[in-house]
């Protein structure tokens, strides 16, 4: 009967689990890369530490090496984040076949307007993240281009000559970007009152639309 005892008291020494063992384990690597996420777009990257992370949800650096096998690790997911988020959406427009120019523009920027799944403040610590690291400089590179040359092909297809199509890409490519360097804010009923507007001018006199959607 003691040794009956003494084993259950035993037993429930070994499988009572410590907070910080708790925490550990419902603690998953999607939470890991939200967290490392919020710090990348508010502080950049250089501020993405371990350390600090686990500080926050007052765990053990083992609790990271449970889900990541270094940090290098983390920083791929988040780049991964920015490339389903913020390129998949693009991507997907590649070999588009364009029958309305204004409904293929119009389709292009809702990607950054409507903000689902794109994130402008992924993409602007991205972009800053990019200036010290060469791959992920020649990466972001190729989504400019991705991206420009979609708006090109609209254009384009407005019936735009190649100048124009490439200056007009241009202008509405860096009138989005310079909203977010400069963390542009406006009240959404002002700014849905000045889309008609701003479609006709990004758009210019070749195109006729009924809503003046840009």
């Amino acid at each position: 009967m003691r040794e009956t005892q003494a084993l259950l008291k035993t037993d429930s020494r070994t499988t009572k689990r410590s907070p910080s063992q708790a925490r550990r384990q419902t603690l998953t690597r999607d939470a890991w890369v939200a967290a490392a996420r919020k710090v990348l777009e508010k502080r950049g990257i250089a501020e993405v530490k371990i350390d600090r992370l686990a500080q926050r949800f007052k765990v053990t650096r083992g609790s990271f090496y449970f889900h990541f096998s270094s940090r290098k690790d983390l920083h791929d997911a988040l780049i991964e984040e920015w490339r389903r988020n913020n390129c998949a959406p693009f991507e997907a427009l590649r070999g588009a076949e364009i029958t309305d120019g204004f409904s293929f523009f119009s389709t292009i920027v809702h990607v950054w307007v409507d903000e689902k799944p794109f994130s402008p403040l992924l993409d602007l610590a991205i972009r800053d993240w990019a200036r010290t690291s060469r791959s992920l400089h020649g990466e972001v590179s190729d989504m400019d281009d991705l991206r420009l040359e979609l708006l090109q092909r609209s254009f384009a297809a407005m019936g735009y000559d190649e100048d124009e199509s490439l200056v007009r890409a241009r202008i509405t490519y860096f009138h989005q970007i310079g909203q977010y360097a400069i963390a542009f804010k406006e009240d959404p009923a002002r700014r849905r009152a000045l889309q008609p507007l701003f479609g006709q001018v990004l758009v210019g006199p070749l195109v006729i639309h009924p809503d003046g959607e840009g």
